[in-house]
């Protein structure tokens, strides 16, 4: 068994509760750099090597903790930003314990993953565990936007290792994720000519009937056995009932199972750019966010490895192809073996009912303990 004490799942939710009532929106970097200054404290108490990159572009900082050791280290990465504004603990989701749950904004995408990560190596680092290979611990700031100014660190993190562990939450059953969807986004813009819809129906350019169009074309774009979904919203455009409305837009998300198809749908959408000839202008800006996620042999490998854990720990661990994207869709794009959804057990991410199954807190974190010490590449 592995050499760590990781505590009990009461103790986990003792110190998990400060993170949560610590409101960090992606949209506030002063809040996230804020939760960012206090990991990294504890992580330099107890020897850790810890680099703080300052936040740019509006958001938060970036903490990098390595722990010694020979090799190419093992990445464990999680993303401290929530989707929930500040006051929705004081409101609409406020933090209690409900039997088994856990509620509170944010608790099961990601702190609780984010925290086991954190936890994890603090403890190594505090018993003084050798681990077979390194371990470089990532907390990033804006993964729920897209990680725009993270993505690079990830990525060089992701080179440097021999695998890359994200404790995003656990799926259905407590499944754990071997593949994911590649995802893509983009806003249409549609510039028509506008004129009075009754006395000058005529000279008008519809910008919304041309969006109409557009959407249909899209949405026409889904395949579900093979994979691809496209969606539409929100949707604005117009100003008044009686004038033709000049402009119009969209947002576009998109899902693909393969990098041929992220390429084919990106490559339609944006063909749908450019001036009809009547009046009718459409900018498209946009592409691909994170690639897809495919199933590898190595993949599997660490699946394995993390069963076996499981098992030891009490608890069967499924895998599951999951279309939402994360983190580790970067850093299995680039070939390094990548093993996701190793956070708590739980439901409603991004919804009013958000919460972990907080019993489940200390054999999920062991599992991850585990893993980052045993790998050897």
């Amino acid at each position: 068994m592995p050499a760590t004490d990781i505590g009990s799942s009461e103790r986990l939710l003792a110190e998990l509760r400060g993170w949560v009532e610590h409101e960090t929106p992606t949209t506030d970097p002063v809040a996230v750099s804020a939760l960012i200054g206090r990991a990294e404290a504890e992580l330099r108490g107890v020897g850790g090597a810890v680099e703080r990159v300052a936040g740019r572009n509006g958001y938060g900082d970036n903490l990098i903790c390595r722990t010694p050791g020979e090799g190419r280290p093992v990445l464990v990465a999680g993303h401290l930003d929530t989707v929930w504004d500040h006051g929705t603990l004081a409101s609409s989701m406020p933090w209690r314990v409900e039997g088994d749950k856990a509620h509170g904004p944010g608790i099961y995408d990601m702190k609780a993953g984010s925290f086991a990560a954190f936890h994890s190596v603090r403890e190594i680092l505090r018993q003084k565990v050798k681990t077979r290979r390194p371990i470089t611990l990532l907390l990033t700031p804006d993964e729920e936007v897209g990680s725009p100014t993270s993505r690079a660190i990830i990525e060089a993190e992701a080179q440097k290792a021999c695998a890359v562990l994200i404790p995003e939450p656990a799926g259905a059953g407590g499944a754990c994720v071997t593949a994911r969807k590649g995802v893509g986004r983009f806003v249409m813009t549609i510039a028509g000519r506008s004129a009075h819809a009754g006395g000058n129906w005529q000279d008008g350019r519809s910008a919304v009937v041309a969006l109409a169009r557009k959407i249909l074309e899209i949405h026409a774009l889904t395949d579900l056995p093979g994979g691809t979904t496209t969606n539409v919203a929100p949707v604005f455009g117009g100003t008044r009932p009686n004038v033709v409305p000049p402009e119009a837009g969209c947002e576009i998300d998109f899902r693909v199972a393969t990098v041929e198809d992220g390429i084919r749908i990106e490559q339609a959408i944006k063909a749908m750019a450019g001036d009809d000839g009547d009046g009718i202008t459409i900018t498209v800006t946009g592409g691909m966010n994170r690639p897809p996620m495919v199933e590898t042999p190595a993949a599997l490998a660490l699946y394995e490895r993390a069963r076996g854990f499981a098992a030891e720990h009490g608890y069967e661990l499924p895998k599951q192809y999951r279309g939402g994207g994360s983190d580790g869709n970067f850093s299995a794009a680039l070939g390094v073996p990548t093993l996701d959804g190793l956070g708590c057990t739980g439901a409603g991410a991004h919804a009013p009912f958000e919460h972990i199954i907080w019993r489940d807190l200390a054999p999920r974190c062991a599992t991850l303990c585990a893993l980052l010490e045993t790998i050897e590449g």
